[in-house]
C-alpha cells in the first residue's frame, strides 16, 4: 500500500500548540524558526527586519527574505523602549520557544537571557544561535556562514589540489546550524513533557563548520592522516561533459563499479586486477576517466542519465539554476511552492521539505511589517483597543492596518 504523504490533509499541523518567538535575523536563526511548521511570531523592528532589503528581488520583493519568513506572523515592535520590552515579556509568558541570534551577551543586556526568561516562564525553551557559541575562545567574534566553512576546514577540502580555498555557493553552515537548533528544540520540548521545565540550547556556525569536516578531522586526530582534496573526484566519482551539458556519477563501491562495467559493456574491466578495488581504480584513474569521458561526450545528458539509472548507478544531470527550476521533482514534490505575496503579487517560497502522512506541512505568505501586530496584542495577550492604540501612538509598536 502506498502511503499518502501530505496530500489533501485537512487536520492541524503537528506543532499546532507550540508558539515560537522568532527574534532571528539573516538565515541560521530565521530558518530554524521556519522548521517549526511556520507557527511563528516574527518579532522585528518598526522599520522591519534588515533582511527585507536583501537581493535578489522579484517584482520588488526580496526572494531572500521570503524563503525564511513565509507563513510567519509579524509583530513590529521597538525593543529599545521599556513598553516594548514589557510586550515581549508578556509574550514570553505564553510562548514555548524563544529564538535569538544576536551576539552573545546582547540578549542578556536586553533583559531576555535564559535566566530572565525562565523566571517569567519555566517551561520556555530558548534557542541561541551565534557565530562561535555562547562560550569558547572566540565567543565575542562576529561571523557568518563562510566563517564556519573556513574555521572547520571545509574550504581547504573543497576543490582540486592546488586550488585556493573554495567556499560552497549556498550557505551550507547556516542551513545545518538551523537544523541543529530545530532538532535540539524538539528534543527539549519532548523532555519538557516529562519534567515540566524548559532549557536553553546553544548552536553555532563554528560548531557546524567542524562537524561537516568531521571525518577528515577524526582521521587526523586518530593517527595524523591528512585527507587529500579530490575536486569532483576520481575513479568513477566525477563530472563528465555530455553533448549538451554535464553529468555527475558516483560509483565508489565495488558492486556499483561492476554495474558501470555492465552499463558501458566493458566485461573485461571486471576481470582487470587493476580495477577490482577502489584503491586500484584510483591508482589507474587516468584510464578510467579517459574511457568514461569519451562515452559521455557521445551522448546527451538525458540519454546518459536514463541509461545508467537503469543499471542502478547513482547519476544525475548537473543542472543549471534554470534547469533545476524546471525539474519535475521540484514541482511534483512541492519543494518550492508559489504563494500570494503582498509585494510581488505571488512568489515561490520553500515548500514542503518534510512530508507528513497524517498532518500538513504549513506553507504561507510572507507578512508585511507589523501585519499581525493587532491580532497578537489583542487575541493572544488580551490587550484592549485603547492600550494597542496608545502603544502605536507612542511608536512602541507598528501595525500594517
Amino acid at each position: 500500500m502506498t502511503t499518502n504523504y501530505d496530500s489533501d490533509v485537512q487536520g492541524p499541523p503537528p506543532l499546532r500548540d507550540i508558539r515560537v518567538l522568532d527574534l532571528g535575523r539573516y538565515q541560521a536563526g530565521p530558518r530554524c524558526a521556519l522548521m517549526f511548521a511556520r507557527m511563528v511570531i516574527k518579532v522585528e523592528a518598526l522599520d522591519g527586519d534588515e533582511s527585507r532589503a536583501n537581493a535578489p528581488r522579484v517584482r520588488g520583493q526580496s526572494a531572500y527574505w521570503v524563503q525564511y519568513n513565509s507563513g510567519k506572523k509579524s509583530l513590529a515592535i521597538n525593543l529599545r523602549t521599556d513598553e516594548g520590552k514589557e510586550v515581549l515579556r508578556d509574550l514570553v509568558k505564553v510562548s514555548d520557544i524563544f529564538l535569538q541570534n544576536f551576539r552573545p551577551g546582547t540578549v542578556e543586556k536586553m533583559g531576555f537571557g535564559y535566566d530572565q526568561l525562565k523566571s517569567m516562564n519555566p517551561r520556555i525553551v530558548m534557542i541561541n544561535v551565534s557565530a562561535y557559541g555562547q562560550y569558547g575562545p572566540y565567543r565575542d567574534r562576529v561571523g557568518f556562514d563562510q566563517i564556519g566553512q573556513a574555521l572547520g576546514g571545509l574550504m581547504s577540502m573543497t576543490g582540486k589540489d592546488g586550488d585556493p580555498p573554495i567556499r560552497t555557493y549556498f550557505p551550507l553552515i547556516d542551513r545545518i546550524t538551523a537544523l541543529h537548533g530545530t532538532i535540539g528544540a524538539l528534543a527539549a520540548l519532548l523532555e519538557r513533557e516529562r519534567t515540566g521545565i524548559g532549557q536553553a540550547i546553544d548552536v553555532s556556525l563554528a560548531d557546524t563548520g567542524f562537524t561537516v569536516n568531521e571525518i577528515p578531522i577524526s582521521a587526523y586526530l586518530g593517527d595524523g592522516q591528512l585527507e587529500k582534496r579530490e575536486g569532483n573526484g576520481v575513479g568513477v566519482t566525477n563530472t563528465y561533459q555530455t553533448s549538451d551539458g554535464w553529468v555527475f556519477i558516483i560509483a565508489v563501491i565495488d558492486a556499483m563499479w561492476e554495474r558501470v562495467c555492465d552499463a558501458l559493456d566493458k566485461p573485461e574491466w571486471k576481470q582487470d586486477e587493476r580495477m577490482k578495488t577502489r584503491a586500484g581504480r584510483r591508482e589507474h584513474a587516468e584510464l578510467v576517466e579517459k574511457t568514461l569521458a569519451g562515452w559521455f561526450r557521445g551522448r546527451t545528458t538525458k540519454v546518459a542519465v536514463d541509461h545508467l539509472s537503469k543499471f542502478g548507478i547513482p547519476v544525475s544531470p548537473v543542472n543549471t539554476t534554470a534547469q533545476a527550476a524546471q525539474d519535475p521533482h521540484l514541482h511534483e514534490r512541492e519543494v518550492m511552492m508559489e504563494v500570494p505575496d503582498p509585494v510581488a503579487g505571488k512568489i515561490h517560497v520553500t515548500g514542503k521539505m518534510i512530508k507528513f502522512s497524517r498532518t500538513p506541512m504549513v506553507v504561507g505568505s510572507t507578512p508585511l511589517i507589523g501585519e499581525h501586530t493587532d491580532d497578537i496584542l489583542q487575541d493572544i495577550l488580551g490587550y484592549s483597543d485603547e492600550k494597542v492604540r496608545a502603544l502605536k501612538e507612542a511608536d512602541v509598536v507598528r501595525s500594517a492596518k
